[in-house]
């Protein structure tokens, strides 16, 4: 399965090191909204008559988004950013403590009403965090569960105590998962999991805190559910089975058995001394059998609520459909039907949130104080005793009619991205979105650049080809329904490009631009201005380093470092890189402690070091030093074309940069065939006296800055020569990798002729 973020190998593996990756994530210009599913909900309810209650959500864009609620309104007040993979579920514990889970592998604790920062990263987890549940209000347990069959219960106390230095790197004291000072984690206690894309993860445990550990889970988990007291947890997944555990101590109490389906959903009742689970049956712990079933849904049962009483409960799932049954008469009845799968709901007095895998969230009216008025209105049915697989059959001749046809109030969500396409360009990405959007992106500057509506996709990425061959410097994905741009070591640093093809003014027009180098200078700009301020006049001039580690030192027990002499050092960032401030990308990556972190380039503090970015970041961004590139010159043969009268220039190997235009050799030609013979060997017209030159020089270099200063005093009489590639004439304007690509189509050096054009 997909990660998001990479890691390291441990220091004594044999391995070859893999660096950590950079990724940026490009924010829709609306950054109140969020723009993938929404899997978690959770209900604050205002401690004051004239207070707003508050909602807060989980998206699978990684985001928390906290909503000030009103009557008709709903405004966004605080993002809360830290997760770098879905978040998948959340809960609030005590005054002002929300805690979260994710893809990520970790739990993150946060200042829930206050100003939405992460207090504490927890990681225990070995694989994605599905599901929380929490006890009471007054109670600090949370329980959480995962794909790893994991189940951990949590004293939210305990884990926020401060961190000694000889804690062990379970928790990460942080801010938005980034170290504190003083805090800092033991390389030796870092694995990673088995991924291309790896997370690291802390497995040895010293003095830190360590939560109970509920073993018996062979597979994935999937729903938790908890008592007030905290002290009695169930939990269920792929093994279609419910465990009920002691949360004090962890230790098995029981398994009920007899689902046919994943459990995907659990609801607890304590209010009697016989405590009553829901998923899509009845059962009583104090019997240990199942009292009822209910065969509402047509498909899986995915969200569960129930009235104060447990005696109604609102149920939703895969059928795109919510539910009200009443557990004792058995009578039901469907309340709305929306478009998308519901993956949670929430109730909020006489009304019912409800998330699911579009980025909007509807709230529905549902009679939350006394719903039995809407089973009394008609329209009801009695829940068969069957599995969803015979409802379906059952209810196909008489489809219930919805109580409800419209939502009274929405969240809008931005649409997101499910399709895209790197352009040829290697600076433009084509995407798609949900509504059928087709839009173009230019990820140098992380902005939309054209929004072509709702067109085809493939007709508009074959309007916008072009032939043109530019190294593959970035890998993007959409996993977060936004464009996720990767920047791994050393490949995202093989591209370049002319100053004058991206339209940089004031720059010489052949100067190189290495495309990463610029793009990581844009993103991190903001943070190289904050930390020059924070260091105040005992600033480091650029070319030194951040921290008593030598990042070049260590860079160099690596790889041989070469320093990018055509940017001379420049801290200037060029418009083609300069990012939004008003919807700013945010940044995913780790550096050599404390695991992955998000942040928007804007939040950066000017504190973070090579504990928090990558090495090879901090060498580009501060030193100008650029790992060992790959592909960067292109070898050929020029000659004469077949049957031609004009002389032989060279008979060896030539070499040249990959982006070296065709025009560029041209001119080579040119200079080699007028400086090489007397100038009165030219005939009147201009053209050339067959013939050869004088010596050949070998393995030369086509340089890429030739009449730079002007035309020279002889240029008036230069000849016209056409370059061809497979007996193609050549654009003067194609780039030696182009050629290479779409004409010669061979592994071997490329061959290139040319030839004079008479009368021209």
């Amino acid at each position: 399965m997909h990660r998001v973020g990479s890691a390291g190998n441990t220091n004594s593996s044999s391995r070859p090191r893999k660096e950590k990756r950079l990724t940026y994530v490009l924010n829709d210009s609306v950054d109140t909204r969020h723009c993938a599913g929404i899997n978690c909900l959770a209900v604050h309810k205002s401690a004051v008559s004239d207070g707003s209650d508050i909602l807060f959500t989980g998206s699978r864009d990684g985001r928390l988004k906290r909503w000030a609620l009103a009557e008709d309104a709903a405004t966004c007040s605080a993002t809360f950013e830290s997760h770098v993979d879905w978040v998948n579920d959340a809960v609030l514990v005590g005054d002002n403590t929300l805690v979260s889970c994710s893809s990520d592998t970790t739990l993150k604790t946060w200042n829930a009403f206050s100003n939405a920062t992460c207090t504490r990263t927890l990681r225990q987890h070995t694989d994605y965090v599905t599901c929380l549940a929490a006890a009471g209000k007054n109670s600090n347990i949370v329980a959480s569960g995962g794909l790893g069959g994991e189940v951990f219960i949590w004293d939210i106390e305990a884990a926020l105590a401060p961190v000694s230095k000889s804690n062990d790197a379970m928790v990460d004291d942080s801010s938005n998962g980034i170290n504190g000072p003083g805090n800092s984690l033991p390389l030796a206690n870092i694995r990673t999991i088995s991924s291309s894309n790896n997370i690291s993860m802390h497995t040895t445990h010293t003095q830190g805190y360590v939560p109970i550990a509920a073993k018996g889970h062979k597979e994935s988990v999937y729903a938790l559910a908890m008592n007030e007291g905290g002290t009695l947890l169930v939990s269920g997944g792929t093994e279609k089975v419910v465990r009920v555990w002691d949360s004090r101590s962890g230790s098995k109490a029981l398994k009920l058995k007899g689902h046919t389906d994943n459990i995907r959903a659990l609801l607890l009742d304590s209010s009697g001394s016989n405590i009553s689970i829901f998923s899509d049956r009845l059962w009583d712990i104090g019997q240990q059998r199942c009292v009822h079933s209910y065969a509402v849904h047509t498909d899986s049962v995915w969200a569960l609520a129930s009235t104060p009483t447990f005696s109604h409960v609102y149920s939703g799932g895969r059928d795109f459909s919510l539910y009200l049954t009443d557990l004792q008469t058995r009578e039901s009845s469907l309340l709305c039907t929306g478009e998308h799968p519901i993956l949670q709901v929430a109730l909020h007095d006489n009304n019912i949130w409800i998330a699911s895998t579009d980025s909007s969230v509807h709230r529905w009216p549902v009679e939350g104080r006394n719903p039995q008025n809407i089973l009394q209105r008609g329209n009801s049915f009695l829940a068969g005793n069957l599995s969803f697989s015979r409802a379906r059959v059952s209810l196909e001749g008489s489809t219930p009619v919805p109580v409800y046809k419209e939502p009274n109030l929405t969240i809008p969500g931005t649409p997101g991205i499910v399709q895209h396409e790197v352009l040829n360009n290697k600076r433009h990405v084509l995407t798609k979105d949900t509504s059928g959007s087709v839009k173009l992106w230019e990820i140098t500057r992380g902005v939309v650049i054209e929004d072509y509506g709702k067109v085809s996709f493939e007709e508009k990425k074959e309007e916008l080809f072009e032939m043109v061959s530019i190294p593959a410097w970035f890998t993007v994905d959409t996993r977060l329904g936004s464009l996720s741009v990767h920047l791994d070591t050393p490949q995202c640093f093989s591209a370049e490009m002319y100053s004058v093809d991206l339209n940089i003014a004031g720059k010489p027009e052949d100067d190189k631009v290495n495309l990463a180098r610029e793009t990581l200078k844009g993103l991190l700009v903001h943070w190289l201005i904050k930390r020059k301020q924070r260091m105040g006049s005992s600033a480091p001039a650029n070319g030194e380093l951040l921290s008593g580690k030598d990042i070049a030192t260590r860079s160099h027990t690596h790889s041989r470092i070469e320093v990018d002499s055509s940017s001379e050092n420049d801290a200037m960032v060029y418009p083609p890189f300069e990012f939004s401030v008003v919807s700013p990308p945010s940044i995913i990556t780790e550096g050599t402690q404390g695991g992955p972190w998000r942040k928007k380039i804007t939040d950066l503090d000017g504190t973070e070091d090579e504990k928090d970015f990558p090495w090879w970041c901090l060498d580009c961004v501060l030193h100008n030093r650029l790992p060992p590139r790959e592909n960067t010159k292109c070898s050929f043969y020029l000659h004469p074309c077949e049957g031609s009268s004009v002389q032989i220039l060279t008979q060896g190997k030539l070499s040249a940069p990959r982006i070296l235009r065709i025009h560029k050799v041209i001119n080579y030609v040119i200079e080699k065939m007028v400086l090489d013979k007397p100038l009165d060997s030219l005939n009147t017209d201009g053209s050339f006296a067959p013939g050869l030159a004088g010596p050949q020089l070998q393995h030369q270099v086509v340089g890429d800055g030739s009449f730079r200063s002007g035309f020279k005093p002889w240029q008036k009489l230069r000849p016209s020569i056409e370059i061809l590639c497979n007996n193609q004439v050549l654009s003067p304007e194609m780039s030696l990798a182009t050629v290479r690509a779409y004409i010669w189509k061979k592994s071997d050096d490329l061959v290139l002729n040319y030839r004079v054009v008479q009368g021209r």
